[in-house]
């Protein structure tokens, strides 16, 4: 009768077993479709922020280092959906609605505290947010600068004043059709939400000069 061979197989050794966990743990965490697919490539306002917007605002300032330069950071959602209090369908059709917006699914957020005047409980479900960053970000900027701003009602620019004063920028959107991921007859409501843009900006100068250069159609 054959021996099996499984005595003469060589034991893995401690090297190779960890390489065979990093390898397993990496396949884990990435997307669906990751490995078929390789390195993600940058958006187009990356490679316009490398190329172009870094020398022209290092020249702007006098900046030494491209470190010193001013950089998106994150850009978060917000969507107040006080009616999901009385139907909860109300936030799953929100959440709907920011995650096409977003290419991302978002959270739900709660209620810190009662507030009775509203009839809202401590813990409900209130709003929905999502919070992007990398190319997505990019992606998501570049798509609502050069079309869906052009698609506001009347529009003749965004406010200038909108800064907080340590270089991060806010603006509300008043229907969340003017994104064309959104189809007008398949929303159940029209719904605004607020628009925060964090940067590495010092100062709002330095974040007005950054949003500029990435085409923020600013009142003049």
């Amino acid at each position: 009768m054959a021996k099996s061979t499984a005595a003469n197989t060589p034991k893995p050794t401690k090297a190779e077993k960890a390489e065979k966990a990093a390898k397993a743990a990496k396949a884990a965490a990435a997307p669906a479709g990751a490995a078929d697919s390789g390195p993600v490539p940058p958006a187009r306002l990356q490679t316009i922020y490398r190329d172009t917007i870094v020398p022209e605002l290092m020249k702007k300032f006098g900046f030494t280092s491209v470190m010193q330069v001013p950089r998106l950071q994150k850009i978060t959602l917000n969507m107040g959906v006080s009616e999901a209090v009385s139907d909860k369908k109300v936030m799953d059709n929100a959440v709907g609605d920011l995650t096409k917006i977003a290419g991302q699914r978002p959270v739900v957020t709660k209620s810190k505290k009662a507030i009775a005047g509203f009839k809202i409980r401590d813990g409900v479900p209130i709003g929905t947010m999502v919070t992007l960053r990398g190319v997505r970000m990019y992606e998501f900027l570049d798509r609502f600068v050069t079309v869906a701003l052009p698609r506001v009602r009347d529009f003749r620019g965004i406010s200038g004043r909108a800064f907080d004063g340590r270089g991060n920028y806010n603006i509300g959107v008043k229907e969340q059709i003017i994104f064309p991921e959104i189809e007008y007859d398949k929303i159940d409501a029209i719904r605004g939400m607020n628009i925060s843009i964090t940067t590495s900006a010092k100062n709002d100068d330095e974040c007005k000069a950054l949003l500029t250069a990435f085409k923020f159609p600013f009142k003049n």
